[in-house]
């Protein structure tokens, strides 16, 4: 097998035997193993406190872990500044709240990593910028400032933002949450959109008719476990554990 093809078949994101601690007795994450493949869409879900957000946040070192190996698109997670950069180059990130800059306008909040991270142009940037904004369903709200929209649309602003930076890999941690109901909506369509185009995933959401529409596999994770993961399919209809069926039923109703 060549060297490329190897890359390609190797996991683009590999958890092995990853522990973390807050504080010396808080175990937040307990000996996760988690291979993704390139372009697979994950979902994860769980109880609040589970440690499906530190999952996530440990991917772009947001959250560092004390024990095990993390390796992101070939490269380790380690103390390496170096090595972090290049994992962060790859990887966009949409969180709870939008964190955007309020006094800079939705094209100003896109252009800004782009120009001072990847040195990058201003007229290039901001043309990156636009085609992202469309991307997103975005484009004339372009010169508005964040708080002249809505919670929907400063989302979406906030995703088309990850996207310039042209990750490989994209995490949402609960990007819905913070939304009003009807504004739930636009966001998972564009969500549904990106997925489709074949980016590596990852979101931590309650939002299972998403899960159902794109997920390749579910993650349930309790007290810092994965307690089980399966495809979409199996893990409604017949999730094998008591954990899993008891958290479905409070969320799905039944």
């Amino acid at each position: 097998m060549s060297a490329a093809a190897q890359i390609a078949n190797d996991p683009i994101i590999r958890f092995e035997k990853v522990n973390k601690w807050y504080g010396n007795n808080f175990h937040v994450l307990r000996d996760i193993n988690l291979n993704v493949a390139r372009g697979e869409r994950i979902v994860i879900c769980g109880p609040s406190g589970s440690g499906k957000s530190t999952l996530i946040r440990c991917v772009n070192r947001l959250e560092e872990h004390q024990e095990g190996h993390i390796v992101v698109d070939g490269t380790e997670l380690t103390d390496d500044i170096k090595a972090v950069e290049q994992v962060r180059r790859e990887v966009g990130m949409v969180f709870q709240q939008f964190n955007l800059f309020p006094h800079l306008t939705v094209l100003e909040n896109l252009t800004l990593s782009p120009m001072w991270v990847g040195k990058m142009p201003k007229r290039d940037a901001e043309e990156r910028a636009m085609q992202q904004l469309k991307r997103v369903r975005i484009a004339e709200q372009a010169g508005k400032y964040p708080l002249q929209l809505s919670g929907g649309q400063q989302q979406r602003v906030a995703i088309a933002r990850a996207l310039c930076l042209t990750p490989k890999i994209m995490l949402f941690d609960e990007p819905t949450s913070a939304l009003d109901p009807e504004m739930i909506k636009e966001v998972l369509d564009v969500m549904i959109e990106l997925a489709r185009g074949g980016i590596t995933m990852l979101c931590v959401t309650h939002e299972m008719g998403f899960a159902k529409a794109v997920a390749d596999r579910v993650i349930f994770m309790d007290q810092g476990q994965i307690v089980e993961e399966n495809t979409p399919a199996e893990f409604f209809n017949n999730p094998k554990s008591e954990r899993t069926k008891d958290f479905l039923s409070k969320i799905l109703g039944h």
